[in-house]
């Protein structure tokens, strides 16, 4: 039995009616019974098989996989606490700094790399950082997160399950979907970490920009592109939450440096399950979520995507770079309010069959690189 309260038949046909107000006692009884008695109008006794599941059990959910309760989305509980929406800033502080921090620095090396980078596939992904990625929309955000569910990895919409695939990385950032695996182990340290005089003092991310960046006119050297890619990682792309740049990415730098074919589409997408996960989870906490780190920008563009329609979202912006990216940061909405909130709550709701806005990628007219 799946309604929250008990159930009577009309007489001659059926309909099950709801009967309100059960007893808080006999809820407690129904939920250990096998068999729930009810009446029907003529007075005779009939059951429901029980037992009775209870108002907060999932209204739509996946027969193929087991369930775990702890995972269930947070928008099959009675009430969200709004109070979250306090302190925002602190809740998505790992988001990519402001551009203009390290727009000098990226224009430099992109003038003696960009060539590498064309070869080895990340020059189109390097151009979002030209624009307003380290803009978002917590409301659109946390509305989304809600949804997701951590047994499934994907979000648990109405019409089923949702989530970004390598189409949509592909679409958004310009990163092949191919390529191959990236196992740190596996890559030997071909250049020495300790000949590079690449600094690591706990150093924040403009320190590091200020430390490693060379002086104009100077050529690039392999020391500084191997840093700027060390920055770009772990600022721009995966969001580290120490807003540090730490030494682990630094096997992944020095194989983008000598133009290895890592897929670093499969990379990104795995960070993002991670963090939506951790996300997810820290929804349950008492204290609420805090400091949540990974790349939520891509979450952010993805949204952008799928709401464009639904929300009316806009932009007199016209992005000189032909990417599908690039086009949706000019869409992240600038007006945060907590009302924003319920608006997008129920786009979500209103999602009861799989539409195009749903795949916004699969369209004639997507901009971005020529083998996509």
């Amino acid at each position: 039995m799946a309604s929250a309260q008990v159930c009577k038949v009309k007489d001659g046909d059926d309909t099950f009616v709801p009967i309100p107000g059960m007893e808080e006692a006999s809820l407690k009884i129904f939920q250990s019974q096998v068999l729930l008695p009810f009446s029907l109008e003529n007075g005779s006794v009939h059951a429901f098989l029980g037992p009775f599941a209870g108002q907060n059990k999932k209204k739509f959910g996946n027969t193929l996989l087991p369930e775990d309760t702890t995972t269930l989305p947070f928008i099959h509980s009675i009430e969200i606490d709004l109070a979250l929406f306090g302190d925002t800033t602190k809740i998505f502080r790992a988001f990519p700094p402001i551009k203009d921090r390290h727009l000098q620095w990226l224009l430099r090396v992109e003038d003696a790399m960009s060539s590498s980078w064309a070869e080895t596939g990340i020059l189109d992904f390097i151009q979002l950082e030209k624009f307003d990625l380290h803009l978002f929309d917590p409301q659109m955000l946390l509305s989304a997160i809600f949804f997701w569910n951590r047994e499934t990895r994907a979000f648990e919409f109405p019409c089923g399950f949702v989530c970004l695939t390598l189409l949509d990385i592909a679409a958004i950032t310009g990163l092949p979907p191919v390529g191959d695996r990236f196992y740190p182990d596996a890559f030997e340290e071909e250049l020495s970490i300790k000949e590079l005089s690449i600094t690591w003092d706990k150093m924040t991310y403009l320190a590091f920009i200020h430390a490693h960046v060379g002086q104009p006119g100077t050529p690039v050297s392999i020391s500084e592109h191997i840093a700027f890619l060390l920055y770009w990682l772990s600022a721009c792309v995966f969001c580290t939450p120490s807003l540090q740049v730490p030494k682990y990415y630094y096997i992944l730098a020095q194989a983008l440096h000598l133009k290895k074919k890592i897929s670093l589409s499969k990379l990104l997408l795995a960070s993002l399950y991670t963090c939506l996960d951790e996300a997810s989870e820290s929804l349950f906490r008492e204290s609420g979520p805090r400091n949540l780190s990974g790349p939520l920008w891509l979450l952010q563009l993805w949204l952008n995507a799928i709401f464009e329609n639904k929300l009316s979202l806009a932009s007199t912006f016209t992005p000189t770079c032909e990417l599908e990216g690039v086009r949706l940061t000019t869409l992240t909405p600038r007006k945060r309010s907590v009302d924003n909130f319920a608006t997008e709550i129920d786009v979500i709701l209103n999602f009861t069959e799989f539409s195009e806005d749903l795949s916004p990628f699969i369209r004639p007219t997507l901009t971005g690189p020529s083998w996509l």
